[in-house]
């Protein structure tokens, strides 16, 4: 157990942090992960969700870095739908011509669908790396379930996003404070690979040496 002192700070972000000593578990969050127990979940990349979305070009290029990574390195990739009816299925760039687990919902925590809860029993996954949309909404929920079960839960904070700024930054903000570890695209592609001396590593060399351009 660990404590930070918190400061005196100037931004409104800064009121969901208590003046006193906070106490952060890090048993459960220093720990690298292992391809076979990580799933990488993507939420809800759907066309009438994505269209207002803040840089979602952006967004939507770092989550396909982290599917790139995964199918190479063989992490499991799981994708959710919200309401697919009415707002679509997910991204055709995003998936691509690989039939992923997929699991339709109407609440916003993925974590209400059985078969979803039944997927990652039955697969034993410890970590979950959750990137999509919208941060504020089915991003947070999801995770502060998934945090409740006893899972670790990654954030990518390049890979999440919210049509409005103040509602993506505060929910990264209180993810964290949940028990969220915080990480970018690059950091977890890493991560993930561990290693250059592998045979994958050239592939994963070029994925991140992918720039992005609007």
């Amino acid at each position: 157990m660990i404590y930070i002192k918190k400061t005196k700070r100037n931004s409104k972000m800064d009121q969901f942090l208590k003046k006193n000593l906070t106490p952060i578990n890090v048993n459960n969050n220093n720990k690298i992960l292992v391809e076979d127990e990580t799933l990488l979940l993507i939420v809800d990349v759907q066309q009438k969700l994505i269209n207002n979305i803040k840089d979602k070009q952006l967004l939507i290029f770092n989550i396909k870095k982290l599917i790139d990574t995964c199918n190479l390195l063989d992490v499991h990739i799981a994708i959710t739908e919200q309401n697919p009816l009415k707002l679509g299925k997910t991204l055709e760039f995003i998936a691509g011509n690989i039939e992923y687990p997929t699991f339709e919902k109407m609440e916003f925590s993925c974590t209400k669908n059985k078969n979803f809860i039944n997927y990652i029993n039955e697969n034993n996954f410890k970590n979950i790396i959750v990137c999509g949309i919208e941060s504020h909404i089915c991003i947070l929920q999801t995770s502060i379930d998934l945090l409740q079960k006893g899972l670790k839960i990654l954030i990518p904070r390049d890979a999440i996003g919210s049509r409005n700024e103040i509602d993506n930054e505060t929910a990264f903000l209180r993810l964290i404070l949940s028990g969220a570890v915080a990480s970018t695209t690059e950091s977890l592609i890493c991560e993930l690979c561990k290693t250059s001396n592998r045979k994958e590593f050239r592939e994963v060399s070029k994925i991140l040496k992918k720039s992005f351009s609007n």
